[in-house]
């Protein structure tokens, strides 16, 4: 399974926010910048994230986007699945469905892949946001300037 650049920019967003809450609303721009990506990209990814409860816009002059909840409620596996759609190592092991594949029923690697599925879920599940920004603060003390590379 690899995290497209969507859901990698998708998680960025969020951590730029996270690590700008408190202050004015972050403005697209300002993110773009501080993380060396696309304002274009960025301006398409953030509607999906306000869509799904985890942005919220301010208009005005002094606008921008803020987090919607607390980076301690966003998991990780929340992040990449609004940005990807289900996560699935392979198509099979989120069905059950026979019209999916008629050999289902019968594939031993299935119920192994299976497992690893949900193994990756899970720990994403566990994962918030703020576990995030807690491990960049540990190992740069320089917060202003996080530049993340996922």
């Amino acid at each position: 399974m690899k995290i497209s650049t969507k859901g990698r920019y998708g998680m960025r967003i969020l951590l730029d926010l996270a690590l700008h809450e408190g202050s004015e609303p972050r403005m697209l721009r300002d993110i773009a910048k501080s993380q060396g990506l696309s304002e274009k990209y960025l301006s398409r990814l953030i509607i999906e994230l306000r869509q799904a409860g985890m942005v919220e816009s301010v208009r005005g002059a002094k606008g921008g986007y803020h987090l919607a909840r607390d980076p301690k409620k966003i998991s990780l596996l929340e992040i990449i699945e609004v940005m990807e759609g289900p996560i699935g190592i392979v198509g099979c092991v989120r069905t059950v469905d026979k019209k999916f594949c008629d050999r289902l029923e019968t594939c031993g690697p299935r119920e192994v892949l299976a497992l690893v599925n949900e193994k990756i879920r899970q720990v994403l599940a566990d994962s918030t946001l703020q576990d995030m920004l807690d491990r960049q603060a540990e190992i740069d003390i320089d917060a202003v300037t996080w530049n993340f590379c996922i």
